[in-house]
């Protein structure tokens, strides 16, 4: 028995013994021992690939500095080019920021002997007099200078987008004053070019205050311009000090000219057409190419006018060439080449390109509607016999104008029973059901006013009443002067619009239901959603009519970088610096007149699809400096890129989701996105929102970006239909003042409630007749507590797009000062 028990078998691993892995020896090796091992060869999979292939650590950075130094040569490349022979002229606006300050002091030092520079030609630019022509033989350099006239803000905005830079004169007190300042915000919501700081008027003052006025001064600018250099400018060498300091910059890239060609017109006749069109006729447009080569076969637009056609391009002699013994005119050559000769001092104008009709761009703006484009063809007897038999047995149901096929199951026919659908509701469109929303706030704004009224007292005696009548005699003259100063209507206007925007600020989105009109008729066009993230809306449905006049992308950032990319590789045309003659057909005569009014012609050729029409998004901010409520579909006048028209956009927020929800007034607290009907614009692009007043000044309201192309972004408007808990029973209360009779409630049944403390539910059963229901929700509801409902409607924008901009009054700074000049009288 012992031997036995000291005898034990030994233990046999069962299936479910942990085995471990081997440590995998040799297998993990640096790349140097790969590459010992390799002993320089290579796997052909390797070669046969370019991007797999294996690069060292000093070929990468052999790389890496190569693609350096090409972008850095081509960088200085670029700014020598700028000013020299073989490239433009230095473009220069000189803009004083200051109403003690002219522009024509600052011409003067650069126009001396002394600065350096050769005076070529004076009134070199048509339509500018005070523009003239430098050549700087110690440089190698070229400007061409212009005085440009703060008061027309247009010109001013138009010649900021073609100028290499800008000479802004400064007060030698102030800097600049109200309405310099709000020309800087301007200048730098559009862009702003390589710009210099000049201050006249230093060596009037004591050499004591000297150094503090311009430590003032910097201190000043330091707000706008941080890091640029005042230049004092008294002399004549310190303008050649400012000549130098503008031809050695460097150079701001503005996105939205540097892809497209851009010329300033400098020469520029009119010759009307022969066939009797009257109005019209071509105009030659002569000057210099900036931006990349022009082709012929672009169209352009002439800002602030329209688009056009060009029909030939010519290269006339240089106005303004730096080697002035022998100037080299362009000879055409094949395919649009040109080659470049040695003329002599005669003036020679020869045909560099002509259009091809076949590829030239077409003018077209809007898509061409076909009425029939939705008929079928003629149907069989059998098809028609069996139309008929369902049309006899049909049921007729009256539906609201543009109302899909599954919203119509929604609506009940009650036509036959109570005749509450009436047949002119269908002809009811968004406008004008924006319109009832309008008038319905307008009501209830009227409605919470209390008539006021004043009454003497009888018991006054006669002393207080002769004191009562000395102090109105003495402010009758103050009153009536101030009284005739003021606008009644526009006062009344601007009262009504800031109550609706304060409302709105306070009881966002809420209206009141009608008592005279049933609730499922009123809001029709609204439906609830579950979600407003994750509810499904189909972007095509119930289109309005003037979509089918737009444009769409399939991917429009696609199709951007695409058009982007061909321009930047494009060498064909006149080539940057080269002076040509545009002849432009078909443009109306007006575009003259504005030219011998002392207007500049800024020219610029259109990249495909930017003459047609589609809906735009710009993503804006409200400018500080703008307080007046601004409501959705006002008429504004935009400022994008080189274009500049009038529309009524809508607003809305800037969200990622698939659906944004519309703003009824621009708000100042965060970026909106404005939707418009407008010519494609391929971003990065400026914008600008003004707003005209009714003495026709243009105030700027909003400042931003081009964002994007989509006509299929989902903007909802939301209504908020309110209630109040009657009796509370827990989770379930008896609701009324949302309804008013017993149909609307069934009507809305589906739709889920809200509350403004978080409770969620949803209507169980209608009580009584009255508009009074039962609801459910999921938490226990407080007597202060509002039930609310919201619906959504999609809304467009209104197609109201003028390419045609009146031209704003001289700025005027809002202040009160006839109050004071009234107080002053009294005292």
């Amino acid at each position: 028995m012992a031997a036995n028990a000291e005898k034990q078998q030994g233990h046999r691993p069962g299936i479910y013994k942990q085995k471990n892995k081997g440590h995998k020896h040799g297998k993990h090796r640096t790349k140097g021992e790969l590459e010992r091992e390799n002993k320089g060869r290579v796997s052909v999979t390797v070669l046969s690939k370019k991007q797999r292939r294996e690069q060292r650590k000093m070929d990468r950075r052999h790389n890496a500095n190569q693609l350096r130094r090409n972008k850095k040569d081509m960088v200085l490349t670029e700014k020598r080019r700028l000013g020299s022979k073989d490239g433009p002229p230095h473009l220069v606006a000189v803009v004083p920021l200051h109403a003690r300050v002219s522009a024509c002091a600052v011409t003067t030092l650069l126009r001396g002997e002394g600065a350096g520079g050769i005076v070529q030609q004076e009134r070199l630019i048509s339509g500018v007099p005070e523009s003239f022509g430098i050549l700087l033989p110690r440089f190698k350099q070229r400007f061409i200078f212009m005085n440009q006239n703060t008061a027309d803000l247009h010109s001013l905005l138009d010649i900021a987008k073609v100028a290499d830079s800008l000479v802004f004169v400064l007060d030698s007190t102030e800097g600049w004053d109200s309405y310099g300042d709000y020309c800087l915000s301007c200048l730098f919501a559009q862009g702003l070019p390589s710009h210099a700081l000049v201050c006249l008027g230093l060596t009037d003052l004591p050499m004591k205050k000297r150094v503090e006025a311009k430590r003032a001064l910097s201190k000043i600018t330091e707000a706008r311009f941080p890091d640029a250099r005042l230049f004092s400018l008294d002399t004549e060498q310190e303008a050649t000090l400012l000549l130098r300091h503008l031809g050695s910059q460097r150079q701001r890239k503005l996105g939205f000219r540097s892809r497209r060609s851009h010329l300033l017109g400098q020469s520029i006749t009119f010759t009307p057409n022969s066939d009797g069109n009257t109005g019209f006729g071509t105009l030659c447009v002569s000057g210099y190419v900036r931006g990349c080569p022009l082709s012929v076969d672009k169209l352009v637009h002439i800002s602030g006018h329209g688009d056009f056609q060009l029909s030939q391009i010519d290269a006339p002699s240089d106005p303004l060439p730096l080697n002035i013994s022998a100037p080299r005119v362009p000879k055409p050559g094949k395919g649009g080449d040109v080659d470049m000769i040695d003329g002599g001092t005669e003036e020679t104008t020869r045909v560099l390109m002509r259009a091809n009709p076949s590829r030239r761009e077409s003018l077209q703006a809007e898509a061409e509607v076909d009425p029939m484009d939705g008929e079928q063809t003629w149907p069989t007897e059998a098809e028609l016999l069996e139309a008929e038999e369902a049309r006899k047995n049909k049921r007729v149901m009256k539906v609201p104008k543009g109302t899909s096929d599954y919203q119509a199951t929604w609506i009940v026919d009650e036509g036959e029973e109570n005749g509450e659908l009436d047949g002119d509701s269908s002809d009811e469109d968004d406008d004008d059901d924006d319109m009832m929303d309008e008038a319905m706030e307008g009501d209830e704004d009227l409605n919470s006013q209390e008539p006021t009224s004043s009454c003497a007292s009888e018991e006054d005696g006669e002393d207080e009443e002769e004191e009562e009548e000395v102090c109105a005699s003495e402010r009758a003259g103050a009153e009536q002067h101030y009284d005739a100063n003021m606008d009644k209507a526009a006062e009344e206007e601007g009262l009504q619009r800031y109550r609706e925007a304060r409302a709105n600020e306070m009881f966002p989105d809420e209206v009141d239901t009608p008592l005279d009109t049933p609730a499922r008729i009123r809001f029709q066009r609204y439906r609830g959603l579950k979600s407003f993230r994750a509810s499904p809306w189909d972007p095509m449905e119930n289109l309005p009519p003037d979509y089918s006049r737009i444009f769409q992308f399939q991917s429009f950032e696609r199709t951007r970088r695409r058009i982007l990319t061909e321009a930047a590789a494009e060498d064909e045309g006149a080539m940057v610096g080269w002076y040509v003659t545009l002849h432009i057909i078909d443009v109306p005569s007006s575009v003259m007149d504005s030219v011998q009014a002392g207007r500049p012609l800024v020219l610029v050729s259109l990249l495909p699809h930017e003459q047609k029409m589609s809906v735009m998004h710009l993503l804006v901010r409200r400018h500080p400096r703008n307080t007046e409520p601004i409501k959705s579909k006002e008429e504004l006048i935009f400022h994008c890129g080189f274009r500049r028209f009038r529309a009524s956009p809508i607003f809305s927020q800037h969200t990622s989701a698939d659906k944004h929800k519309m703003e009824r007034f621009l708000r100042p607290d965060a970026p909106t996105v404005v939707s418009v009907y407008a010519p494609i614009t391929f971003n990065p692009a400026g914008a600008l929102l003004f707003k005209q007043r009714d003495d026709g000044a243009q105030d700027l309201v909003a400042t931003g970006s081009l964002l994007s192309c989509d006509p299929q972004r989902i903007v909802l408007k939301r209504i908020v239909i309110s209630g109040h808990p009657f009796k509370i029973n827990r989770r379930s209360a008896v609701v009324r003042y949302m309804f008013f009779n017993r149909d609307d409630i069934m009507w809305f049944k589906p739709v889920e409630l809200r509350t403004k403390w978080g409770r969620r539910g949803h209507i169980k059963e209608a009580l009584g007749t009255h508009g009074h229901m039962k609801c459910v929700f999921d938490n226990q509801l407080r007597s202060q507590d509002t039930v609310l409902m919201n619906l959504y409607k999609r809304v467009y924008p209104r197609w109201t797009y003028d390419p045609f901009v009146v031209l704003p009054l001289p700025w005027v700074k809002r202040e009160v000062t006839v109050e004071m000049q009234d107080l002053d009288d009294m005292e």
